[in-house]
Order: C-alpha cells, then structure tokens, then sequence
C-alpha cells in the first residue's frame, strides 16, 4: 500500500492542476506552429467523434428500416441496442481514448511538445530560484536529455510503422480481454462475480490482498455498468500515463525490468496524474487538446519524480539509480505551495549548475 496510498494519489492529482497550469504559462505553446497543430486536434477530435459514430447511426438506420415493417412502437430493445453499442464503445473498448492515442505515432508533435515543455519548466525553476545560491540548485532536464535520439538507440531504431503496429497489438490484447470479461460478466449464476474477482485481481497486485478484498466485496453490490466504467477508468488511466512519459522513455531506454519497477515504485502518484487527466481527456472535441495539454504537464511531472539526467555516454549508471524514488518520502510530505523545495540541493553536491545558456538569461 505504500506505493499507492492516499496521499500519493492527491499529490498526483494536485501535479495535475500544477503541471497544467505550468504548462499553460509557456508562450511557446501559442505559436503559429502550435496554433495550426490546435486547429489539426480539434479536427481531429472531431473526425474521432464522427468515426466513433458511424456504428451507431447504422444501427439506428437499420432499425428505421426494420420498423417499416415490424411494429417497434412497444419495444424497447431497439433503444437498449444503440445505447449499449455505445456503452461498449466509450466505456468498455474505449475508442476515442484509442484514436487520441494513436496519433502520437503519426505526427511527433506531442514529442515536441514535451521537449519544449520541459525547456520551459527548467526556465521557470532558474527564474523562481534566481536569489537563491546557485551552488544549490539542481541541474537542469533539458539540455542533456535533448542530447538523446527521440528513437533510443539508433541502431536498433524501429520505422514508425513497426511502432504503430507495436501500438495496435497493445491495444488490441488490452481490448480483447476487457471484451471477454465484459462478456464472461453475463454468464447464469457465476457471470455476477466475474467483473469483481477481475477488480480484486487487479488490485491484489496495486495496493495488496486487504484492500483488494474491500473492493471486491463492494464491487458486488454495485450494477454492471458502474463496475466497468470504474475498471476501465483505472486501467485506461494506467494506459494514458505510459503514453504520456513516453518522450522520457524513448530517450531513455530502460530495460523492461527496470521500467516495471519504475512504475511501481511510483504508482499511486503516477495515478492520481493520469486518472486526473483521463476524466478531461473524454470531453468530447476538446479532449484532444487537453490531450495535448496533459503531455505538456508531463514535462513538470518528469522533474518531480526522476532526477535530472546525465550526458548520454553515463546514462547506464543513471537508470540503475532511477528505479527507485529517492525523494518519494519528502516529496509526498511537502505542502502544495513548497512543491518546488524539493528541487534545491540543500547539500550543496550538485553535479552540475544549470548551463550558461539558462543561467545567464532573464525571464519573464
């Protein structure tokens, strides 16, 4: 439960609403360049609704067709076909999530947006910290992190189409099994457990067997409907969350041990960020821009949870160092208000002082 207690998932929540507001304040974000890939996600937000929509207005016809010439006046499946398609579609197959998704491996748009973000954050830290002893002050993410190849190693580098085929096979498996649990969930007599002992499995792993069994008996009392939105919810915000660190992974390439231990060892913040984030990223339209917003925050989120990194060629002591959080426990503690207290080297054992490049400037 330690990895995932209360106060580690208010405090991702809360870096929810400090990222985006950080993010917010970057005039790079309101470029020409950004106000034309605005215009693209709100077309794009918009041709996801319309392609989620064509099974529905399908079936909708077909059912005009069919009342031609059977008598659908005093039935009512008719209704509970088209609001079950799209029950299945939002909150069991979760498409619009899917579409949002797959567009980081067509445009790197949401990569740059990152990097730029993460520029901005560092900027934001030297101007804060500008009366403080630069001794003190941590080094800084983006200058050795844009050092990295967006494609890790560059010999191995795979095409965007083995990506995006890497991608579909991801979410195909996650699809198919949270089909086949919804499905199973209709079963005589055993169907009305299946959706439970899948939350109690899940969470078994998450917080412990304790908790699990809290949820699990819960869960059994709550309808169909609620239960899978609320299972859903968790895992497409787990999903969202490996999307969104995915320019921090690309560059650096941790083993698959590694990463697994990486999330676990911060779960419970990692969570409260994305499951914050996921609640606005299904608005409809909007939500692709707000996806894009969540990918900015990402870049304040990644300075809170991971020290900065070295030049490439030490990048192997680095990851080694990084599986666990270091300063998980006096970070979860600090007030809202101090969230950037933890950034400053009190040691005075900095490795390296934020460049001249940034140093020397003045921001606004």
């Amino acid at each position: 439960m330690s990895n995932f207690d209360p106060n580690a998932i208010l405090r991702g929540a809360q870096l929810t609403l400090v990222g985006a507001h950080r993010a917010l304040q970057n005039p790079g974000l309101f470029t020409s360049n950004h106000y034309r890939q605005a215009a693209l996600a709100v077309a794009a937000g918009l041709a996801i609704r319309l392609i989620i929509a064509i099974p529905i207005v399908g079936v909708r016809v077909l059912l005009w067709f069919l009342s031609l010439f059977i008598n659908l006046g005093a039935a009512h499946w008719d209704n509970e076909v088209v609001e079950g398609l799209n029950f299945l579609e939002h909150s069991v197959l979760q498409v619009p999530f899917f579409l949002m998704s797959l567009m980081r491996y067509i445009t790197p748009t949401l990569d740059e947006m990152f990097m730029d973000s993460l520029h901005w954050v560092d900027q934001t830290y030297i101007q804060k910290h500008k009366s403080d002893n630069p001794q003190n002050l941590r080094s800084m993410y983006y200058p050795n992190l844009r050092m990295y190849s967006a494609h890790g190693d560059t010999n191995s580098m795979k095409g965007p189409k083995d990506a995006i085929i890497a991608f579909l096979i991801r979410y195909g498996r996650r699809a198919g099994i949270s089909l086949a649990v919804y499905v199973l969930s209709y079963l005589p007599y055993v169907g009305r457990f299946v959706l439970p002992a899948a939350s109690f499995y899940t969470f078994n792993k998450a917080v412990g067997p304790k908790p699990a069994a809290i949820i699990f008996g819960s869960s059994i009392f709550l309808p169909r409907r609620y239960l899978v939105m609320f299972l859903q919810s968790y895992f497409s915000s787990r999903s969202l969350m490996r999307e969104l660190l995915e320019p921090y992974f690309s560059r650096i390439r941790y083993t698959k041990e590694q990463k697994k231990l990486w999330f676990r060892d911060r779960e419970g913040v990692l969570f409260g960020f994305g499951v914050g984030f996921f609640i606005l990223v299904k608005i409809p339209l909007v939500g692709v821009l707000i996806y894009g917003i969540a990918e900015a925050s990402t870049a304040y989120l990644i300075t809170k949870i991971t020290e900065p990194p070295p030049p490439p060629a030490e990048v192997e002591k680095y990851k080694e160092s990084q599986v666990r959080w270091k300063n998980k426990h006096e970070f979860l503690n600090l007030p809202l208000e101090r969230l950037d207290a933890q950034d400053v080297d009190t040691s005075g054992q900095t490795q390296s002082r934020a460049p001249k490049e940034l140093s020397g400037k003045k921001f606004t």
